[in-house]
């Protein structure tokens, strides 16, 4: 990962942006241009990318600060020089002590003084799509789903070490806790990597490989509420993979992708169709019935009603995830004229138009 775009102009934030403000610009974003809700459009898919990359950065405290000092960052940074001032050449240290250990950890520890790289952190969030119909996002959906997450192993009690071996002391830094590099006239400790500060070491767990966590699947049973639309996220506490060193678990999100109707169109919380009606129930007015997402509905059209013309049933949408409300149905009138076959019909259409002479292009002109 590796840009000089300006993460904070791309996320449309300050520089001085808290991380909440941060990750609700993020998500803003990330459901306009996510490429479920544009299938097709590489541009918003290229967008999804960057302002993906720009929240993995600003997000990650460590990351971000490599970036507010150097105007970029990378996994495999290397100092440089920036927009914002020299970098820092480490070209000569021996760092064959920190092993498993990313650069920006390092950093950081040179900067913080005791970090440990194997610090308590949360689980990952996860996210799991689901596919649904346009009658269970009006109605809800409850299901259950099975999906693959990280838990605590269960033989080392997510610490990483083997129980099966007395623990002896650690042979990077000898017992000590810490290591040391120099160069030149500049010299920092950090805490051991090896053995965590502990001083002490012994074999890594062989069920987890030492890192405390151990792959499973499980099963949950999760209830959608009414009104979701594709793009929508429901999050499920806890449920994401486990911490390290006994940290919390991160969340699962479920991330709902909804069908679409053969007579009905949603556009946010309101449903819009076309329903056709006669010459005669135009002219005149009529009641009639029409579909509705909760089954038939009297409309009634006054008299005169044009071709196009839109009426509104309210509270007649789906139900609104933002306030305890629902949308409202729009529904737009086709006039359909009858095929004129016999001539007493055309007679009482010539003798409509002698009393109503009205000429609906006479201002076509007026100009």
């Amino acid at each position: 990962m590796s840009t000089s775009e300006d993460y904070y102009r791309l996320l449309g934030v300050n520089r001085n942006a808290g991380a909440d403000e941060i990750k609700k610009a993020y998500r803003k974003l990330a459901r306009k241009f996510h490429p479920d809700v544009n299938p097709g459009d590489k541009h918003a898919e290229e967008r999804f990318k960057r302002i993906s990359e720009a929240y993995d950065v600003l997000s990650d405290p460590k990351k971000r600060e490599v970036y507010d000092a150097y105007g970029s960052y990378s996994d495999s940074f290397r100092g440089g020089a920036g927009p914002q001032g020299p970098g820092v050449d480490f070209a000569g240290f021996d760092f064959s002590g920190f092993r498993g250990t990313g650069f920006s950890d390092i950093f950081s520890q040179f900067f913080h003084g005791n970090s440990s790289a194997a610090a308590p952190r949360k689980g990952e969030d996860l996210e799991y799509q689901v596919s649904m119909g346009f009658a269970e996002a009006l109605k809800g959906l409850q299901t259950r789903i099975t999906y693959a997450r990280r838990e605590v192993c269960h033989v080392c009690q997510g610490k990483g070490q083997s129980g099966e071996e007395r623990a002896r002391e650690c042979e990077l830094c000898h017992g000590a806790g810490r290591v040391a590099q120099t160069k030149g006239r500049m010299k920092f400790t950090t805490t051991c990597t090896q053995c965590g500060g502990s001083g002490r070491s012994s074999r890594a767990c062989e069920t987890c490989h030492g890192e405390g966590r151990v792959a499973t699947t499980d099963s949950l049973e999760i209830k959608i509420p009414p009104g979701v639309q594709t793009g929508s996220r429901i999050r499920f506490a806890g449920k994401g993979d486990a911490g390290v060193q006994g940290a919390p678990h991160g969340d699962l999100l479920i991330v709902t992708t909804v069908g679409g109707h053969p007579f009905f169109e949603r556009v946010g919380d309101n449903v819009y169709c076309k329903v056709p009606i006669t010459l005669a129930e135009a002219s005149l007015g009529a009641k009639i019935e029409v579909p509705t997402v909760d089954g038939r509905a009297v409309l009634k059209i006054p008299p005169g009603t044009q071709h196009g013309q839109k009426f509104r049933l309210r509270e007649r949408g789906f139900p609104s995830l933002r306030a305890p409300a629902r949308g409202d149905q729009f529904v737009e009138v086709q006039v359909i004229l009858p095929r004129i076959a016999d001539e007493r019909s055309k007679e009482i259409l010539r003798e409509l138009a002698r009393l109503n002479p009205e000429d609906p292009r006479r201002d076509l002109f007026n100009f």
